[in-house]
């Protein structure tokens, strides 16, 4: 069983240890307020459209702060970036809990808070991400970043289901109040950190040139490249989450506006990254990263495939029969197993990133890899939207992961060295 659950090495080390731990609290403590926001704003306005800005109020400053934030984990000590932005992100939990507790009802208040959020968070992630390879030897870096992962992911459970418990009994202004408490935990383990120095920074300000530099390092460097590559394959083609309300009403007859079939679906993929998690002690004893990381996303698309599949026949059953209820079962099933596929995948990927990029461009490849991250599944939101209304969604989910294994197969032959790609452990 050591050998299958979660390689915790990294956990020896004291500076990611207190980091990781700390990360325990704030992430549960962060999904109070990204439940809280939308829940308020719904009861201040009544509209799912005033909800719906909140996708632009947090993509539009994740892409132009985790751009431009990268550009800064690599000029400035990152110790100190860290504790500005993590000193950000307090104050603006604490803005949100002040204007709750006074009552406001001002949406645009509330959103231009969340934007300010958001900024901070886009400089934060690639700053904390750019300083694991300072913390730990880069055997370790797939152990830990799996580690991270299943937090966020166990977060990202956890966190919806104490909000949607707590507002009716404590309100708004306590999630946001919990919120800014739990972040003290990361401040303690950030003033713990020594000082982070950029090796090589260029000293040039971080500009626009600096953005443009990062990304134009890219070519010299097809492995990272591929990296970027079949991660937006993955998420554009593979991610059908913009699917779930329709099929859990029209193939399982579940409510219009929810209900359990509904909140299964949603729970699958971060349930099955956290049992991926849990389960990922093999992800350290793997060498051939590259390799690993085509295997893991081939294994997402057919588990797309496979969910596409389960709702097509659904369509054909009683919704509510029995029949569609095993359907059901191996639907979610299979977003579960695409889930533990992503986790890994993702390890493996920003392992290779943080190991194989110099340290002067690391903060702005991470700052790449956030971007990648919250933009993909967005785009994959229009285009399955889209595709279900003209084919269908079991088409649609079917027919994306197919399009997924066919990329990555495609993106593999055409650039060999990250098939190639292995983890050069030091001599023993």
């Amino acid at each position: 069983m050591r050998s299958l659950t979660a390689d915790t090495r990294p956990l020896a080390v004291a500076h990611f240890r207190r980091l990781w731990t700390a990360n325990i609290i704030t992430v549960v403590g962060a999904q109070l307020t990204v439940v809280a926001v939308p829940a308020q704003i719904y009861a201040e306005t009544g509209s799912s459209a005033y909800v719906g800005l909140t996708g632009i109020f947090g993509l539009v400053p994740l892409v132009v702060f985790g751009l431009w934030g990268g550009a800064l984990a690599d000029h400035f000590d990152r110790r100190s970036l860290l504790l500005v932005t993590t000193s950000g992100l307090i104050g603006t939990s604490t803005l949100f809990w002040l204007q709750a507790a006074l009552g406001s009802s001002n949406v645009w208040l509330l959103l231009g808070l969340f934007s300010v959020q958001q900024a901070f968070f886009a400089i934060n992630q690639p700053t904390r991400s750019a300083v694991l390879p300072k913390l730990l030897p880069d055997e370790l870096l797939p152990a830990a970043n799996s580690l991270n992962m299943t937090v966020f992911q166990a977060g990202a459970i956890a966190g919806p289901l104490v909000a949607g418990a707590l507002i009716p009994v404590l309100g708004f202004s306590w999630l946001y109040l919990l919120d800014s408490l739990c972040l003290l935990a990361t401040m303690w383990a950030v003033l713990r950190l020594p000082p982070l120095p950029v090796e090589g920074a260029s000293g040039r300000p971080p500009g626009l040139r600096s953005v443009i530099e990062g990304i134009g390092y890219l070519r010299g460097h097809p492995v990272l490249m591929m990296s970027f590559l079949v991660d937006i394959i993955a998420m554009v083609f593979g991610m059908p989450r913009a699917l779930f309300p329709q099929i859990a009403h029209e193939s399982f007859a579940g409510p219009s506006e929810g209900g359990i079939v509904f909140a299964l679906l949603f729970a699958g993929i971060p349930a099955g990254a956290v049992l991926g998690g849990i389960f990922s002690g093999w992800v350290s004893r793997v060498d051939a990263q590259g390799k690993a990381v085509v295997w893991c996303i081939v294994v997402w698309g057919l588990a797309m495939v496979g969910f596409g599949l389960a709702i097509g026949l659904a369509d054909h059953a009683d919704g509510a029969g029995g029949a569609a209820r095993l359907l059901l079962v191996l639907a979610v099933l299979m977003l579960v197993i695409g889930g533990a596929a992503d986790m890994a995948s993702a390890a493996f990927r920003t392992s290779i990133l943080q190991a194989s990029a110099a340290d002067a461009v690391r903060g702005r490849l991470q700052g790449i890899f956030i971007v990648v991250v919250a933009g993909g599944p967005r785009i994959a939101d229009v285009a399955h939207g889209a595709t279900a209304a003209m084919v269908g969604t079991a088409v649609a989910a079917a027919g994306g992961g197919v399009l997924v294994v066919v990329l990555t197969a495609a993106a593999a032959v055409a650039i060999p060295v990250f098939w190639r790609y292995r983890l050069e452990r030091p001599a023993r």
